[in-house]
């Protein structure tokens, strides 16, 4: 049996060695459900107009397939979804299902990134990455297009262009509020390098009028530094983050 999503008290790493994805019905809404999450969307809308109710895919549960296995089961929806969250007796709603990159530079630091002003969650720290959306051209959701999803959100968000072949699965994660992250690691790279990429990818995002999902990135070694980035920190991170600079930047292999 799947186990629903729900919240918990802080992030977690499951260890995962092998994922195995289903996918589900969504849930039903009432009609209660139904208008209050269309007033917290354009109420949201009207305070961040970049905000948009594209398809976007949410976790509806987890099941544990023996020590190191994991079965997550999905459900397509739209952005609009995340609104029920803000519900506080809404039943219906679902966390994230979300892919994210380590990318270490060849000194071993790890990025992060802050997300902007324009995001869902404007200063908060985080890994590059995020929410999965569905496969184009009906293609199946699978571990070849994680890797693809993942790589794209590298280089939207950072600049830094790598092969989806060449990001290796490390771990899953569990937010605090149940979402399931899927974690790649990126080959390494010279700091200098990822700084230049960045720079140039945040600048063409600007001449063209748009700000960047990411407006600041740092490089990181230890849970010790965290602290030095002002403003909210995703729950996950700190976790990777330990478990990373405890491994020497190895994860689990799939």
């Amino acid at each position: 049996m799947i186990e629903p999503s729900a919240r918990r008290p802080g992030a977690e790493l499951l260890d995962v060695h092998r994922l195995r994805l289903l996918e589900s019905a969504a849930p039903r809404l009432t009609p209660e459900e139904r208008l209050a999450m269309d007033r917290v969307w354009d109420e949201r809308v009207r305070a961040n107009p970049s905000l948009f109710d594209g398809p976007v895919l949410v976790c509806a549960g987890t099941r544990r397939e023996g020590p190191y296995g994991l079965a997550v089961s999905w459900v397509r929806t739209t952005y609009r979804h995340f609104a029920l969250r803000r519900v506080p007796w809404s039943t219906s709603w679902l966390p994230s299902f979300f892919v994210s990159v380590l990318q270490p530079a060849d000194d071993g630091r790890l990025l992060v990134g802050r997300m902007s002003n324009s995001t869902a969650a404007p200063g908060r720290w985080q890994l590059p990455g995020g929410s999965l959306e569905p496969p184009e051209g009906g293609q199946p959701l699978d571990m070849r297009a994680l890797h693809r999803h993942a790589a794209r959100e590298l280089i939207e968000e950072t600049g830094i262009e790598a092969r989806p072949e060449d990001l290796t699965f490390w771990n899953v994660t569990r937010a605090g509020n149940g979402s399931i992250g899927v974690l790649f690691r990126a080959p390494s790279l010279p700091a200098t390098r990822l700084s230049e990429r960045f720079e140039a990818m945040a600048a063409a995002e600007t001449a063209q009028g748009r700000e960047p999902e990411l407006n600041r990135i740092a490089l990181i070694g230890s849970t010790a530094q965290l602290p030095d980035l002002a403003g909210p920190h995703a729950d996950y991170l700190e976790p990777i983050v330990r478990r990373y600079a405890e491994g020497g930047g190895t994860g689990v292999s799939i």
